[in-house]
């Protein structure tokens, strides 16, 4: 049975599904989930992301995450984690870059979180110098100063998204007709959570939200308030969401999102205006959203693409120029993809960021 049948039987049963129930089953359903069953990245898979891109990417944010660690009076031991590590490029180009900040290797543990089984393979060969260990939630975080990042994480967390329609919202649901699946519309009702928007929007619009992500980013934020410490958000989207941002990548192209279940990675922009709230709540401070390439070029990533340049030549250094144009510059990811920072209340936000 294909997940595409496993859908329709289950939408058959029990009447039309949420965005949010859809995007999990593609990406995590346990024997035919797009995340569960390969190594979606790179040229062979559906998607390359910034690590892989090149590895001053990672180099600079491990300079950044060590700075603050400095800065906050160098604790030992604390967590030093990757929420969805892909293959563990961009975590051990964060290692490697601060081998030399002493005591910093000492005093860490590295934890990863990860929900693919693949890539969990992976990570465990490519970190394997440095001793990682897998936990299932950000919940099982240990109490002790935390240093995170998650490079393209809350982009696959599963939205819900509603259209508005008068005073009222109807949810975006799937459904199926003839075996085939296809957009539908739940009943017209309040939204608790969208009463705030009603005032910005108009009939026709569509609102996502993220359930998923307040509970991650609450853990987060009262770690880091109460043990010290710093988290780098890195995603795609913006400070207030609105329209259908729900986007399929297979080979490397946009796709239909109901066409091939299991088979191309879901995502969607992240709202960072909730994950602000949230932090706020936990006593946590954070940054103002910047852009990729502002935050990249704050960190000095010119000057380390200039000093790996000086040893190259050829089609090496013509890559390397069109890696550094392709993660800072305005028309490429350098303003699509945004930065947010956390830290706690006593200490400064971390480098590259504005508090």
């Amino acid at each position: 049975m294909s997940l595409t049948d496993h859908l329709v039987a289950r939408i058959r049963q029990d009447g039309p599904m949420s965005v949010a129930d859809y995007m999990a089953e593609c990406l995590l359903h346990p024997t035919q989930g797009y995340y569960t069953t390969r190594d979606p990245l790179g040229t062979k898979g559906d998607f390359t992301t910034a690590p892989e891109i090149s590895q001053i990417f990672g180099e600079v944010i491990g300079l950044s995450l060590a700075q603050s660690w400095m800065d906050q009076g160098r604790p030992a031991p604390f967590t030093l984690c990757e929420l969805g590590p892909g293959r563990g490029t961009l975590m051990t180009d964060i290692l490697r870059a601060t081998r030399a900040v002493p005591g910093f290797h000492e005093s860490a543990q590295v934890v990863l979180i990860e929900a693919s089984p693949v890539l969990k393979q992976v990570q465990a060969e490519t970190l394997k110098d440095y001793a990682p260990t897998w936990i299932d939630s950000v919940a099982a975080l240990p109490d002790q100063p935390l240093l995170l990042v998650a490079n393209e994480f809350f982009d696959a967390l599963p939205i819900r998204q509603f259209l508005r329609e008068g005073d009222g919202w109807c949810e975006r649901l799937v459904g199926e007709r003839g075996g085939s699946l296809l957009f539908g519309r739940g009943p017209n009702g309040p939204q608790v959570a969208l009463s705030d928007r009603l005032t910005e929007t108009k009939d026709g619009d569509l609102v996502e939200l993220c359930a998923a992500a307040i509970p991650i980013l609450t853990v987060m934020a009262s770690r880091i308030a109460s043990h010290g410490g710093a988290a780098l958000i890195v995603d795609y989207g913006d400070w207030h969401s609105l329209g259908d941002t729900l986007q399929a990548l297979q080979n490397h192209e946009h796709t239909d999102p109901l066409a091939a279940p299991g088979q191309a990675d879901l995502t969607a922009h992240v709202d960072f205006e909730p994950l602000a709230v949230a932090t706020r709540a936990c006593g946590c401070r954070h940054t103002r959203l910047t852009p990729q390439g502002v935050f990249l070029e704050r960190l000095g990533i010119t000057a380390r693409a200039q000093t790996l340049a000086k040893a190259l030549s050829g089609s090496e250094l013509d890559s390397l120029i069109a890696a550094h144009r392709r993660l800072t510059h305005p028309d490429e990811m350098g303003n699509l993809f945004k930065v947010m920072g956390l830290f706690p209340a006593y200490a400064a936000p971390p480098p590259g960021l504005e508090p």
